[in-house]
Formats: structure tokens, sequence, C-alpha cells
């Protein structure tokens, strides 16, 4: 099996936090990496269950979270949903779906990033802050449930 650049990103990282790289650890690298938003343990079970039990896919995620290789977002409903970290999948915001807990990235265009960044300037100016990123999640409904 080849090792992809994403795939030697991610070994390198876990090394520096002395982390094997185990095939169940790979399996949900390569979920979530083919993914198109966040996903549910329950959701990458579904996707892995037969490369890795239920409890090494909640143990693999807290690995790769504590190693800063997977990131969690945490929804009003009480569901944590996972993604590769922004230094590996790139800068991104989210579409969230309030009846179906669908999570979807979106990518927007420079002109766009520029003044939502500005905007995040001017909040953190406003009130002594020094923000060093920003993640925008748009809360409404999807057009499977609208």
């Amino acid at each position: 099996m080849a090792t992809s650049a994403l795939d030697r990103q991610v070994e390198h990282r876990l090394g520096e936090s002395q982390v094997r790289y185990t095939r169940g650890r790979r399996a949900v690298i390569r979920a979530l990496a083919a993914a198109d938003g966040p996903r549910s343990a329950a959701d990458l079970h579904v996707q892995i269950r037969h490369e890795v039990p239920l409890s090494s896919l909640y143990r693999s995620l807290t690995v790769l979270e504590g190693a800063g290789v997977v990131a969690p977002h945490y929804s009003t409903k009480g569901i944590t949903r996972y993604e590769l970290a922004e230094w590996l999948a790139g800068h991104h915001h989210h579409l969230v779906c309030l009846d179906c807990g669908t999570v979807e990235d979106i990518e927007i265009d420079r002109p766009l990033e520029a003044a939502l960044e500005g905007i995040v300037a001017d909040i953190g100016a406003a009130i002594s802050f020094d923000p060093s990123n920003h993640a925008l999640e748009i809360e409404g409904r999807c057009a499977r449930c609208a």
C-alpha cells in the first residue's frame, strides 16, 4: 500500500507525540479525508466498522484529537463531529442543518474571506482581544429538510 502525502503528514505529527499510526487510525483518517464535512463517531463507525471496532474508534479519535490531527466540533444537540485539522484540510467554514444535523464544509471566495477576516479583527479590537483564527458556522436548513 502506497503511503500518501496525507498519511506521511499524519504519521509525522503522531510521531512527534510518540504515538503510532496504526491501521485503525489510518482508517479513521481515510474516512475523514473522504468526507464532505465533519462526521460523528457513529457516522464513522458505519463507514469503517469492518476495520475498526467502536471502542477502538473512540480511542483513535481521542488520540488523533490530542495530537492535533483531528478537530472536534460540538453541536447544540450534544453531538460531537470530527474532521481533519485545518493544517491538513485547509481553511473552510460549515453549513449546519438544524433539522437533520448534517454539517457540510464550504469554502468562501477570497473577497468574502477577507471581509470576514476584517470583521473578526474589528471585533477583536473592540474588546482588546488578539484573534489568531476564526471559524464560521452558518445554521439553517439543508435542501433535503427545507
